[in-house]
């Protein structure tokens, strides 16, 4: 397991050599074995865990860019991996489920009875070691990170990690979507039917 501390360099448009100054992303590429190619690349999975927060999408992000702009050989040929963690944990005194989305929440709330614990875990530093272990386990959820062979992978930095386009701009509000927290929600109409 290679830690890193804080957010990675933004490497997006930087040389090699100004990106290795950087002691994270040098140390990162140097524990994998990489800088002369894959042949001896020491892991034959490459995983990318952050917390499931927008600062771990942004790390998830600049990893990305690093892999992508540096070692695009590494994605090409599938090595690498997003970890699926969890985003609610579930549980009453006799069964605990792991949620990874909304539905997923609501639906393990059904199968329990009287009230459950539900705790929201805003980073991976809230998940006991053991509650870890079984994530990384026979029920790994692995994303791989895929790529066509006729994409451009400069037009694909461009466009997420260049100027701040309109065309970039146009598409996330077009794309942008938010969750309402159902429990809050149906308890908050309780309330007011109760209040009445």
């Amino acid at each position: 397991m290679f830690s890193l501390r804080g957010k990675p360099l933004n490497c997006y448009g930087l040389t090699k050599k100004v990106v290795y100054q950087n002691e994270e992303l040098n140390l990162l590429q140097h524990a994998l074995n990489i800088e002369d190619g894959l042949e001896d690349l020491r892991y034959s999975r490459v995983v990318i865990a952050t917390d499931a927060d927008v600062d771990g999408m942004h790390i998830r992000l600049l990893l990305l860019t690093f892999f992508l702009q540096f070692f695009p050989d590494l994605v090409r040929e599938g090595h690498l991996f997003i970890l699926e963690t969890p985003l609610f944990r579930v549980r009453d005194k006799q069964k605990t489920f792991y949620c990874y989305n909304e539905k997923e929440k609501q639906e393990a709330i059904k199968k329990l009875r009287g009230k459950p614990e539900i705790t929201r875990f805003k980073g991976l530093g809230e998940i006991s070691p053991d509650e870890f272990g079984a994530f990384i386990g026979a029920n790994i959820k692995l994303e791989p990170v895929l790529i066509l062979d006729n994409t451009s992978i400069d037009d694909i930095l461009e466009y997420y990690m260049g100027k701040n386009t309109q065309e970039r701009q146009e598409f996330i509000i077009d794309n942008l979507r938010f969750e309402i927290d159902v429990t809050e929600k149906i308890e908050g109409s309780l309330e007011e039917v109760s209040s009445e």
